[in-house]
């Protein structure tokens, strides 16, 4: 295959393109490009794909949405694009149904079928961008919920061992905003999940303003999972750009977790400071807070720069390559910890980065 060519071929389950433009398949629109890419509509294709001579050697990366990832540079490997599809109740009893997902699925969309199929628990995970095969990665999370309370296990591709494999909850290693998948990204790729949804249980909305938002939609009592997921919604559209009309990854850096002796005093020196304590050794500070405290809300530099509308979002307001996206993101880390003493993490998966 000529390594100039843009012709996609198709090897029947999946299709194979060379030279691939990611700017389309990543949420801040970073024009990067990968030698090979391809397109899985059924997984036992897997193993034909890996065995090509010209890949077997090759650095192998998963690309759901790209609403997780910055590319700094091109990508010399092969990336895997998961395009299966499928929801479907394999099991239930009085209280909880269990859903299995493929990994090609749009993330909300798995939300909103829950919601039509009247099963709770997702509710809160509303609008967040990516696919369902992400979401383990990264142990999506929102509003006080995190995807780990659901999930009765994981399927994933072992790439080095060529292989189907599959993580009980435990076994997935979860923990805020991470996971063994995350831990190890070139080993395994998500292929399913499967998650255990109650069919009632007490709706989570003591966390950042979606009591507030229901009360302004005038719901009284005690609302239902459709109600949350339409006051989520409200929230995340009116605190957080859309990417498609600014692009960004939506939430760049982890809300840090200290050790609450240094969290209460960073608190005593900066009252306003939002502060939640995890348990009796660490507490969760707002990330959002202290870029804005250290004068970063809204920072641009050529067209890379951190939203107006909310602190945590890096942007590209039109040709930022990657690596000034992240020489950007780098400066505003610096400043948080020369500003409290707090270093923090990136949220999405930084490919090129030293």
């Amino acid at each position: 295959m000529a390594t100039d060519s843009l012709a996609a071929v198709d090897f029947g389950g999946y299709t194979l393109l060379e030279n691939a433009s990611l700017r389309a398949r990543n949420t801040l629109r970073v024009d990067a490009r990968a030698a090979l890419l391809a397109e899985v509509r059924d997984i036992h294709a897997l193993p034909a794909l890996l065995d090509w001579p010209a890949i077997r050697n090759m650095p192998a990366l998963a690309l759901g949405e790209g609403s997780n990832v910055l590319f700094t540079g091109n990508f010399g490997g092969l990336i895997v694009t998961l395009k299966t599809r499928g929801i479907e109740i394999i099991g239930e009893d009085g209280r909880t149904a269990r859903v299995r997902i493929a990994a090609g699925e749009h993330w909300n969309d798995v939300v909103r079928w829950s919601l039509a199929h009247n099963l709770c628990g997702l509710e809160n995970l509303s609008l967040i961008p990516g696919t369902a095969g992400a979401a383990p990665v990264q142990n999506i999370g929102a509003y006080g919920v995190e995807l780990e309370e659901f999930v009765h296990l994981v399927e994933a591709f072992d790439l080095r061992e060529r292989r189907l494999e599959t993580f009980s909850k435990n076994g997935c290693e979860f923990a805020y905003r991470d996971s063994r998948f995350k831990r190890e990204p070139d080993r395994q790729l998500i292929t399913a999940l499967e998650l255990n949804l109650p069919k009632s249980r007490e709706p989570v909305i003591d966390y950042a303003g979606v009591r507030e938002e229901l009360a302004t939609m005038k719901i009284e009592g005690k609302p239902t999972s459709p109600q949350i997921a339409e006051a989520v919604v409200r929230l995340r559209t009116r605190k957080l750009p859309d990417p498609a009309l600014i692009p960004n990854a939506g939430s760049f850096f982890k809300n840090p977790i200290l050790p609450i002796e240094f969290a209460n005093e960073l608190k005593r020196e900066h009252p306003a400071l939002p502060l939640w304590a995890m348990d009796q050794t660490h507490a969760k500070l707002s990330a959002a807070w202290l870029i804005e405290a250290a004068g970063f809300k809204g920072a641009r530099e050529g067209d890379a720069g951190i939203s107006e509308r909310h602190a945590l979002v890096l942007v590209n307001h039109g040709n930022a390559t990657g690596a000034q996206l992240w020489a950007l993101a780098q400066r505003v880390r610096e400043g948080v910890r020369e500003y409290f003493g707090v270093m923090l993490e990136p949220e999405p998966r930084v490919i090129g980065s030293a």
